[in-house]
């Protein structure tokens, strides 16, 4: 009994101690010089007091592919409020596990103190809910502890600038060099803890060309209903992770070869089973994989309402076979679709608005008479709704010549805009109103204002 206690209080330390590997310069290549300035600075100045001070977890990773880092992380012995002490512009943050965040001009750096198991040597214990997931967590401990309580090896590694070696607890390197995905401890417990690691597995699979270990793998489709447990806004920042990580389409197909995706884009797997659906997905996700990749801007709302539009469509439809006006059951199909989702991912109102507006400019995007087009292409988001359009086009929702047409009108002058209208109204052809009296305006002299 007092063995098994004694375990559990320093299973994490006892995982670590004795296996560290420090990689020498000449063997990883990482340079300092490839650090970001504000990174360097923060290591350089917590040293410079006497405190342990790393680049830890993605950057690590990422530097050691030959990669570069979106953001860095800084892991210390220095406790937040000593942290805070050193930079002028910083500030705490977080109520799970307190942070700094030291800011040196548009870079912001993260810096976390070194964590520990609950009940070991540190402060606070750990408050779970009932399905095993960490909701609260302030212990401090060792960086031996702190590789420990990671979630992947290949995350656990620390980079110290000034001496340009990385420390290795857990064989994170080896794992690195030979493209796997590992666990840190017991999958099936990690997953408890925050089954928010079972979609970053994917991610980081599907960007980093990595294979998830076996024993890794196995778990995650009968844990995936634990996501339901997670807040919707955690779930919203990693699926935006994954989304805009520019692997998107090989994440969507990974996530539906695991189970993930039931329940977490609730649409996703009804689209996936839809021949013009899921053409429509891979289009836009390609899309937005090559924009990432070249480093060019991307639109989440653009995004968004690719994924969600063949539900709408299906909604819509459904209710103008039952009669209503096209506009109408538009909107109606555009709140039921949007409601559901809701209640799964946390999108904010600036993306919802994007959204509605695409949709709504589809069908007037197929309306090519009268004066309608002349005001359709001076609206500050015709492009993208275009664009929207062209990817229905070429999934083969619509026929090509649609996109076409609108792609020569764009560059047409004045005079050949006007020939290249089709004759009639088409559909939402506005109707004079008669004045009161009942008689039609003139029809001479441009009766109407």
């Amino acid at each position: 009994m007092i063995r098994k206690f004694l375990s559990k209080v320093f299973g994490a330390r006892g995982a670590a101690r004795g296996r560290l590997r420090i990689i020498p310069f000449e063997q990883h290549g990482v340079a300092r010089n490839r650090v970001s300035s504000c990174a360097l600075r923060t290591t350089t100045t917590l040293q410079a007091k006497g405190h342990a001070a790393f680049i830890v977890g993605g950057a690590v990773r990422d530097l050691a592919l030959g990669l570069e880092p979106k953001d860095y992380d800084v892991a210390t012995d220095a406790t937040p409020e000593q942290v805070r002490a050193l930079f002028r512009r910083s500030r705490i943050i977080g109520r799970r596990f307190r942070l700094v965040h030291v800011m040196c001009g548009p870079e912001t750096v993260e810096v976390s103190t070194f964590r520990g198991r609950a009940g070991g040597e540190g402060e606070g214990e750990a408050l779970r809910d009932e399905h095993g997931r960490i909701l609260r967590d302030n212990v401090f401990g060792s960086q031996e502890e702190d590789a420990a309580r990671r979630d992947f090896t290949l995350n656990a590694m620390f980079y110290n600038p000034a001496t340009q070696e990385i420390w290795d607890y857990l064989g994170g390197y080896a794992d690195l060099k030979a493209r796997r995905l590992r666990t840190i401890g017991d999958p099936v417990e990690r997953y408890r803890e925050d089954p928010i690691r079972m979609l970053r597995a994917v991610r980081l699979s599907s960007k980093l060309g990595l294979e998830i270990e076996p024993r890794a793998r196995a778990p995650i489709a009968k844990m995936a209903d634990l996501l339901q447990n997670v807040p919707a806004a955690r779930v919203f920042d990693e699926m935006m992770k994954l989304l805009f990580s520019g692997h998107a389409k090989e994440c969507v197909l990974r996530l539906r070869r695991e189970g993930l995706h039931h329940g977490l884009l609730p649409m996703l797997d009804v689209i996936l089973e839809q021949p013009l659906g899921e053409r429509f997905v891979m289009l836009a996700l390609e899309t937005t994989d090559r924009r990432v990749l070249e480093d060019k801007p991307v639109s989440p709302g653009f995004l968004f309402a690719a994924l969600f539009w063949h539900e709408v469509l299906a909604a819509w439809k459904a209710r103008e076979v039952k009669g209503m006006k096209p506009f109408p059951a538009l909107a109606q199909a555009m709140d039921d679709v949007l409601s559901v989702q809701e209640e799964k991912l946390a999108i904010p109102r600036r993306y919802d608005a994007v959204m509605r507006e695409l949709w709504t400019m589809q069908p007037r995007l197929e309306n090519r008479s009268g004066r309608r087009p002349f005001a359709l292409i001076e609206q500050p988001r015709f492009r993208a709704a275009y664009d929207f359009l062209l990817l229905r086009c070429q999934s083969g929702e619509q026929p090509m010549e649609l996109a076409q047409w609108w792609e020569r009108f764009q560059d047409a002058g004045p005079e050949e805009r006007s020939a290249m209208l089709l004759p009639g109204g088409g559909p939402g052809k506005r109707r004079r109103r008669r004045r009161r009296g009942g008689k039609a305006p003139a029809a001479a002299g441009g009766g109407e204002a």
